[in-house]
C-alpha cells in the first residue's frame, strides 16, 4: 500500500528531476524503475526516493506492484516552456559553486559557518554537502569542518572538456552504438521548443538539464557503462558550476541548432558526421567564457 503522507518540500523538489530522468530513458509502459537507479542519478538517498516513487505511482506515471516494485504506467510529454525555478538543495549548490568561484566562499569552513551564511538548516546543508561530495567538490575533513578543491577555474574546465572530446564524439562511432527507439525524436521536438519559445533567464536550469540529456543519450547509446559513467559525472560537475546563463538568447539558438544537426545527420545513419559535427560543437563550446556554461 502506498504512503498517504504528503511529499515533502525536497521530495517535490525532486518530482520533476525524476520525471525527466524516466523521459530521457525513453522508458516505455512496463519498464521495471528501482529506487536504487533514481538514488544514483538524484544524488540522494532512499528516504526521499520512495516518497518520489510513490508520488508519480499517485500521478500515474508508475504504476507499484505490492512486493515487487515500480514500473511505468503513463510518462507525459515534455514541456520546454515550463521553465521552473531550481529547488532549494539546487539553489544552495549553485550559491555554493558561485561563492567558490568568486573565492568569495574560504577553501576551509565549518558547518555552523556555512548554516549562518546561508541561513539554511543543518538537514539541507548535509544534503548539499553530501552531493557537492559524491563529485568531488567538497571532502569532509578528520574530525570537524569541510574542505572545498580549488575553485573550478579555466584550467579544471579546459581539462573537462579535453576529456569529452576523447569520450563523445567515440561514444557515436563505437561498434554498440544504438540509440533508445524515439530518442532522436524527442530531442529534436525538445531542441525545437527552445527555438520557438521567447528566451527567459529563469530557463537556465531547463536548458541546461535539456543538454545533459543529450550528451548523457550519446554516451549511453555507446553501449560502454563507462563512456556514459563519465559524461553523468560530468553532468553533475557542470550542474553545480552552471549556476546561470550569461550568454544570452543567440548562444541558446546555436546551440539548439548544432544539437538538431548532429541528430538528424544521426537519423539518416552519418554517424562520421555526426560525430565531427559533435567534436565541433564540444570545441566551440569550450571557447566560451568560463564557467557559465549550459553547453
Amino acid at each position: 500500500m502506498l504512503n498517504s503522507t504528503p511529499p515533502s518540500r525536497l521530495q517535490r523538489d525532486l518530482l520533476p528531476r525524476a520525471t525527466e530522468y524516466l523521459r530521457a530513458r525513453q522508458l516505455a509502459p512496463g519498464d521495471r524503475v528501482t529506487e536504487q537507479e533514481l538514488c544514483d542519478h538524484l544524488q540522494v538517498s532512499r528516504t526521499p526516493v520512495r516518497a518520489v516513487l510513490e508520488e508519480l505511482a499517485r500521478q500515474g506515471i508508475l504504476h507499484h506492484e505490492p512486493r515487487r516494485g515500480f514500473r511505468v504506467e503513463s510518462i507525459p510529454a515534455a514541456d520546454a516552456t515550463d521553465f521552473s525555478e531550481p529547488n532549494e538543495v539546487e539553489s544552495l549548490c549553485f550559491r555554493l559553486a558561485g561563492d567558490r568561484h568568486r573565492e568569495i566562499l574560504p577553501r576551509e569552513v565549518t558547518e555552523a559557518d556555512l548554516m549562518r551564511r546561508y541561513g539554511v538548516t543543518r538537514a539541507l546543508l548535509h544534503t548539499v554537502l553530501n552531493q557537492l561530495a559524491e563529485i568531488g567538490m567538497a571532502e569532509r575533513k578528520p574530525g570537524h569542518g569541510w574542505a572545498f578543491p580549488p575553485a573550478f577555474d579555466h584550467s579544471a574546465r579546459q581539462e573537462s572538456y579535453a576529456l569529452r572530446l576523447l569520450i563523445e564524439p567515440a561514444s557515436i562511432l563505437a561498434e554498440e552504438f544504438a540509440l533508445q527507439p524515439g530518442w532522436i525524436e524527442t530531442m529534436m521536438q525538445r531542441n525545437e521548443a527552445f527555438l520557438a519559445a521567447p528566451w527567459k533567464e529563469t530557463a537556465s536550469i531547463a536548458l541546461f538539464e535539456m543538454n545533459a540529456a543529450f550528451h548523457e543519450g550519446l554516451a549511453e547509446a555507446s553501449g560502454n557503462r563507462f563512456f556514459l559513467s563519465a559524461i553523468r559525472q560530468q553532468s553533475r560537475l557542470r550542474r553545480f558550476s552552471n549556476y546561470d546563463w550569461s550568454f544570452g538568447a543567440d548562444r541558446v539558438r546555436a546551440s539548439c541548432l548544432e544539437h538538431m544537426d548532429i541528430l538528424a545527420r544521426l537519423e539518416m545513419g552519418q554517424r562520421d558526421v555526426a560525430a565531427a559535427l559533435l567534436r565541433r560543437h564540444l570545441e566551440q563550446a569550450s571557447t566560451l567564457s568560463p564557467v557559465r556554461l549550459g553547453t
